[in-house]
């Protein structure tokens, strides 16, 4: 038994080493950039609510692709733009970390559409901004094809998860850990 748990530690630990070097920051912000650019085109092209939402964002987090893995133990990692008005006001990283509730290794995008100016504000106050101490956000839809809960939709922060290329059973974004790059 004791064996058997030593392995799980280490086939964890390397899946999560194979997470963060695989998500190694080597992307300049001109590359990041572009990135979110095809994944924001890719986004308002899945529907047209989308393209509603998005205007009336006062900003818009872009999370081109987030790797996200492990066995027992989990680990995700990213590399994301703020827009505001169209424009890149800010450059982040994503990580978090989970125990006993992911298996499995796979990638996907996320936006997080900033409903209030409120809302952007203390996004942008804070050094460390932790998805579900900091704020809530409320996730409209995992993949093509989620039904929208108009209640869902009144929340000041919208955060959508699409893309997903892989396995994994834990899509969830509580605890995700948002810290803007420094210039």
């Amino acid at each position: 038994m004791i064996k058997r748990n030593h392995r799980l530690i280490a086939a964890s630990l390397a899946v999560l080493g194979l997470i963060f070097s695989a998500a190694a920051p080597g992307q300049t912000t001109r590359e990041l950039y572009k990135s979110a650019a095809r994944t924001f085109m890719r986004f308002n092209a899945e529907s047209a609510l989308h393209r509603e939402l998005v205007l009336k964002a006062s900003g818009i987090l872009i999370f081109p692709r987030i790797t996200k893995g492990g066995a027992g133990v989990g680990a995700e990692s990213g590399q994301g733009v703020l827009l505001i008005a169209g424009k890149p006001v800010a450059y982040y990283r994503l990580s978090g970390a989970s125990v006993g509730a992911t298996l499995g290794l796979a990638e996907h995008s996320e936006l997080v559409l900033f409903m209030t100016p409120e809302a952007l504000q203390r996004f942008m106050d804070a050094e460390v901004w932790t998805v579900g101490a900091d704020a809530a956000v409320a996730v409209v839809s995992k993949g093509v094809g989620a039904a929208y809960d108009s209640e869902t939709l009144q929340q000041p922060i919208l955060g959508f998860v699409f893309d997903e290329r892989g396995f994994i059973a834990d899509v969830s974004l509580e605890g995700t850990r948002i810290i803007r790059k420094q210039s």
